[in-house]
């Protein structure tokens, strides 16, 4: 794999970044995203998508992973995906999820964040959400995050969905997201439920620029 010569303090932006649908990128791409140590390849981003009673630990990360790599349908363009794969030349950089908010069992009923002071429909398909980010070691700080989360505005717009969610911290770097992060790419801030965690979130009508 080409190796990046740029600048670590010199951030990308989206215009230096190509990024596509997980299905149109490879599985073995997609690991190197999440790399070999840390919490991405113990989780493989399914926190909210584990059913209530799993845990990382009893369902382990291999399973995990095998999850994810049918969630996203890597190497299968055409089929159904889940999510976005950045690119920085040939270097698969990040990754982001991006699906419908109810496909996400513990976000519906593990996790009151979404929900505190909001009166919402949790099975409302239409409405979608950024639920993880993943940027490879050695390419963080670099805009990776900010790039993803703008396409996927277009990216959830153009499967159907009518309101795109996150639901970040407010004040750590997390896989979660960061406010700054939804902020750069149309989203506002809709809710505060804790003094940590807030929805953000952009409402898709159609033909409107949500970049």
């Amino acid at each position: 794999m080409p190796t990046n010569t740029a600048h670590p303090a010199t951030p990308d932006t989206p215009e230096t970044l190509r990024i596509v649908p997980a299905n149109e990128a490879s599985w073995e791409d997609l690991r190197t995203v999440f790399g070999r140590r840390g919490d991405p390849c113990r989780d493989w981003c399914q926190r909210y998508k584990m059913q209530p009673g799993e845990t990382w630990a009893n369902v382990g990360p291999e399973a995990l992973a095998g999850r994810l790599r049918e969630q996203t349908g890597c190497g299968h363009p055409g089929e159904p995906t889940t999510g976005l794969v950045a690119y920085l030349g040939e270097d698969p950089v990040g990754w982001c999820s991006v699906d419908p908010r109810a496909d996400n069992p513990r976000l519906l009923s593990h996790n009151p964040v979404p929900w505190a002071g909001r009166d919402e429909d949790k099975a409302d398909q239409s409405v979608w959400a950024v639920t993880c980010f993943v940027t490879r070691v050695g390419f963080r700080r670099r805009g990776v995050s900010r790039a993803l989360a703008q396409a996927s505005v277009g990216f959830a717009r153009d499967r159907g969905a009518r309101a795109l969610e996150g639901y970040p911290h407010r004040t750590e770097i997390s896989h979660l997201g960061t406010p700054g992060v939804f902020a750069a790419a149309g989203f506002t801030e809709v809710s505060r439920p804790t003094l940590r965690r807030s929805v953000w979130r952009i409402d898709l009508a159609p033909g409107a620029d949500g970049a």
